[in-house]
Formats: structure tokens, C-alpha cells, sequence
């Protein structure tokens, strides 16, 4: 599965089957989390085997079953901090679905478990995402027309690509509160909407635009 495949195949999951992440798998995980870390200057670390997280009442309540494993996005208190985890998270939950497993982001439904990950001085944990083999793979969510995110009138191939694959990102909430714009200079701006977390839907979104766009097309202002 290619990264483009994995954007359009990839929904979320919140009912897992409880295997254990196969050991190459999870060696392979392991090793582009740390290339997304040292790229972004991160912290976020794939916690496996772990069950007490999704274990108790607030992750019944976000209807999660068989979560044993999920990334801690933790990372230095920055001002781009939400956008940051949110750019970095989703490209791990890409590869993820690349080598054939489920995700979802959590927000608020689940427990800290403080001994499961680290947290050093000036950093903090932002949110979490689950992972696993999913009992199902999910099914898409309901999305605003295209026309809601970009004018398109005009616009090159490549910027309505990546409007039509941002389309397709994970928010709060299938809130989808963010725009992009093509600048005179035909470069991007990218801008946040107001609502929960919607500035690491953001990133998340500018992910998945610049996937489909293609970096060598444009430079984010």
C-alpha cells in the first residue's frame, strides 16, 4: 500500500481484536517515529502491550475496545506545538495503515497512564492515537463540498489535489474547520478555523494536502 492509497483507505477504528503488534511491524513503527522525531523535534513515543489506558470507564464511553497499543504525542511546549503533533501524528498513521494497521485519534476518552511514556521538562502530552488490528476497518466520514475548504476556480491541479485530499483528514469532531488559499506568489496558506483541537486538525490537514500536492509544487506561508 502506498502513502496516496493509505489517505484514501485509512478510517478510524475504535474496536481493536487485541493482538499484539507483529514484531517486525512494531520494530519498523518504532523506526519512523524516531525519523519523525528527529525531523520535527519531538518526543512522540509508541507505547505497545499497554491495556490500562483504554481499560476503564472513559474509553467505554468513546465506545474503544481491545486498545493495547498507541503513540503518546508528546513533544516540546512551542507555539506551533498543536499544529506540530498534528503534521508528524497523521504521517505516522499513515505509514501505520501502510503496514496494515488501524488508528484512531483521541483526544479526551482514555487515561494517562504517567509510567507508559516520558515527559520531559518543557514538554507535554497533546493527545494520543490508537493502534492495532482493527475488528473492522472502519468507513469514511461525512465531508463540507470541496468549496468549503479552497476557491478552486483556477486553481492548478496539483493545489485542488491537495484540497481534495485534505478533504479526506481525521478532526474533531469531522468538525473540518480550515482553509487554504493560493497566494500571488502560488504558494499556500493554510488557516485554522475556531473549534476543539483545531489547530492540530490543522496539521493533520496540511499532512495530507502536501501528500497529494506534492512538496516540489509550492512552500507553506
Amino acid at each position: 500500500m502506498t502513502i496516496e492509497e493509505a489517505i484514501e483507505q485509512r478510517h478510524a477504528v475504535r474496536a481493536y481484536d487485541g493482538r499484539p503488534i507483529e514484531e517486525q511491524t512494531a520494530r519498523n513503527l518504532a523506526e519512523y517515529v524516531g525519523e519523525c522525531n528527529r525531523e520535527g523535534d519531538l518526543h512522540i513515543q509508541l507505547v505497545l502491550d499497554e491495556p490500562q489506558a483504554f481499560g476503564g470507564t472513559m474509553a467505554r464511553y468513546g465506545k474503544f475496545s481491545g486498545v493495547q497499543n498507541y503513540l503518546a504525542l508528546v513533544a516540546p511546549k512551542t507555539e506551533d506545538f498543536d499544529e506540530k503533533i498534528g503534521y508528524f501524528g497523521e504521517k505516522i498513521v499513515l505509514y501505520a495503515q501502510t503496514l496494515g494497521l488501524n488508528s484512531c485519534w483521541v483526544a479526551a476518552t482514555y487515561k494517562k497512564v504517567k509510567s507508559a511514556f516520558e515527559v520531559g521538562r518543557g514538554e507535554k502530552l497533546g493527545v494520543v492515537i490508537a493502534l492495532g488490528y482493527g475488528v473492522t476497518q472502519g468507513k469514511p466520514h461525512k465531508s463540507k463540498p470541496a468549496e468549503a475548504f479552497a476557491d478552486l476556480n483556477g486553481a492548478p491541479e496539483w493545489f485542488v489535489s491537495g484540497v481534495r485530499s485534505a478533504m479526506l483528514a481525521p478532526t474533531a469532531l469531522n468538525q473540518q474547520k480550515f482553509t487554504f488559499s493560493l497566494t500571488d506568489g502560488g504558494n499556500v496558506k493554510a488557516k485554522a478555523g475556531v473549534g476543539f483541537y483545531s489547530k492540530i486538525d490543522l496539521g493533520i490537514a496540511k499532512c495530507h494536502f502536501e501528500i497529494a500536492a506534492g512538496k516540489e509544487n509550492f512552500d507553506w506561508v
